[in-house]
């Protein structure tokens, strides 16, 4: 067997073996609120939160211009058109989306939740799993602010 069809072979079987371990993230133990507060990021730079402290992680949240009732409908209907998205847990207030890579399906979770007594909308978006997310977390915040920018919910 040449050398190359051993490397073709060994090649391929990572390639077929990464989404398998892709899709048995772990549910973090960070989704969800506490004290009226989306979870904290870990260190790695694959997670962004409108109520992190950490200059590496925070981002801002979505300033509404419109009443919460009329905002948050919106909200779900992008997330849920968002593509490889599932939301997963769905209040009068919060909401949990997983959202699956193209290539090898890892799970990013997603998370809004609604304050309307401060007029926001607060944000996280965190990888389950790896260091480096290429910036993927931080661009799905932005393009969601740039959807509901478009619509007229937020300034």
């Amino acid at each position: 067997m040449s050398v190359l069809r051993i490397f073709s072979i060994g090649a391929l079987l990572v390639i077929v073996s990464i989404p398998l371990f892709s899709c048995s993230d772990k549910h973090p133990s960070a989704i969800g609120l506490s004290d009226s507060k989306l979870g904290p990021c870990p260190s790695s730079p694959n997670c962004f939160s409108s109520d992190d402290h950490d200059s590496d992680h925070i981002i801002a949240p979505f300033q509404l211009v419109k009443p919460a009732n009329e905002v948050w409908p919106v909200v779900r209907e992008i997330v849920s058109e968002l593509p490889r998205t599932r939301i997963m847990k769905e209040t009068e207030d919060y909401l949990h989306a997983e959202c699956r890579s193209f290539l090898f399906g890892f799970v990013d979770d997603l998370e809004l939740h609604l304050r309307p007594a401060n007029e926001i909308i607060a944000v996280r978006s965190a990888a389950r799993s790896g260091y480096s997310d290429f910036g993927v977390n931080r661009r799905r915040i932005e393009s969601l602010r740039a959807a509901l920018l478009s619509r007229g919910m937020i300034r």
